[in-house]
C-alpha cells in the first residue's frame, strides 16, 4: 500500500461531506489500505478519507486494543451518556481541546468486504468513532471544543 498526504486546517475538503460508497471495489480497498497504512505512520487512532482528499464515506480507526476498524458509511445508530476528554487531529496538528462526546455509540456501517456491521465503542473508541464521523459531515472537533489548548484553532 501507499502513504497518503494529511490534508491540514485550512484546506476546504475539510469542510466538506463527504459521499456515500455505492460499491466496494478494488479501488475503495487499495484506499483503505493507504490510510491504515498512513494512520500507523503518523502514529494517530483514527483517520477519515477527507483527511487524505477523497470525498468518500470511510474511517480507519484502531485505538491500540488490538482491533482495526475499517468502516464504510458509517453512521452512529445509538448513544449514552456523556464525558468530556481532550481531543487532537491529524489535520489540526498542535492543537488539543476538551470536547463532550457520547461515553457508549454504536455505529452500523460495511466492512471491506460489503458485510453489514454493527460495532459498539465505549470511552476512547466511542470518542475516535464519533470524531472520524464527524470528518464525513465536514465538522472537526475544533467547532465542539470546550477548552482549548495548544496553538493555532478557529
Amino acid at each position: 500500500m501507499a502513504l497518503r498526504n494529511i490534508r491540514k486546517y485550512g484546506d476546504d475538503i475539510l469542510r466538506k461531506k463527504s459521499r456515500k460508497v455505492d460499491v466496494i471495489n478494488d479501488r475503495i480497498k487499495t484506499l483503505l489500505g493507504d490510510m491504515v497504512d498512513t494512520l500507523y505512520e503518523e502514529d494517530g487512532i483514527g483517520l477519515a478519507a477527507p483527511q487524505v482528499g477523497v470525498l468518500k464515506r470511510i474511517v480507519v480507526i484502531d485505538i491500540g486494543d488490538g482491533v482495526l476498524y475499517k468502516l464504510v458509511n458509517p453512521e452512529i445508530i445509538y448513544s449514552e451518556g456523556s464525558y468530556i476528554d481532550r481531543e487532537g487531529c491529524l489535520s489540526i496538528p498542535g492543537v488539543e481541546g476538551e470536547v463532550e462526546r457520547p461515553q457508549i455509540v454504536k455505529v452500523k456501517a460495511l466492512n471491506e468486504e460489503g458485510e453489514k456491521i454493527v460495532v459498539e465503542g465505549k470511552d476512547l473508541l466511542a470518542r475516535a468513532f464519533c470524531h472520524e464521523i464527524d470528518h464525513l459531515n465536514g465538522v472537526l472537533f475544533i467547532d465542539k471544543i470546550v477548552k482549548k489548548e495548544g496553538e493555532g484553532g478557529k
